[in-house]
């Protein structure tokens, strides 16, 4: 078993993320993991992140406050225990466009699906 303590887990900083802050809790410096990995990423009010996409599925579970969820389709806002899954090569944005921190969990795959 591979425990991470909330207040331990490790920070990590990807590109085109505004006032967030982003740590894993499974998975790369956050320990094994095998076929996924999880992060939290805290979103300030005003925080987003630039309109990209990436390889592999997001699935995204809002923890706490709203956070909207911006895809060439249009957007969703999410609220606490809200979902959302985006296909791999799907471009996407988060916004908080609220007046209070949101927080949303992550999980992602740690490869893509053919190099599985």
């Amino acid at each position: 078993m591979n425990v991470t303590r909330f207040g331990d887990a490790p920070q990590y900083f990807p590109s085109e993320h505004f006032l967030m802050r982003c740590v894993r809790l499974q998975g790369h410096e956050a320990g094994p993991a095998q076929s996924l990995w999880l992060g939290v990423s805290t979103i300030e009010p005003g925080g987003h992140t630039s309109m990209s996409a990436s390889p592999v599925e997001k699935h995204y579970v809002v923890l706490d406050g709203e956070v909207c969820v911006q895809t060439v389709e249009g957007e969703v806002a999410l609220r606490r225990f809200d979902s959302c899954r985006l296909a791999p090569g799907a471009r996407r944005a988060l916004h908080n466009r609220g007046a209070r921190p949101a927080m949303i969990l992550l999980a992602m795959p740690l490869a893509r699906p053919e190099a599985l």
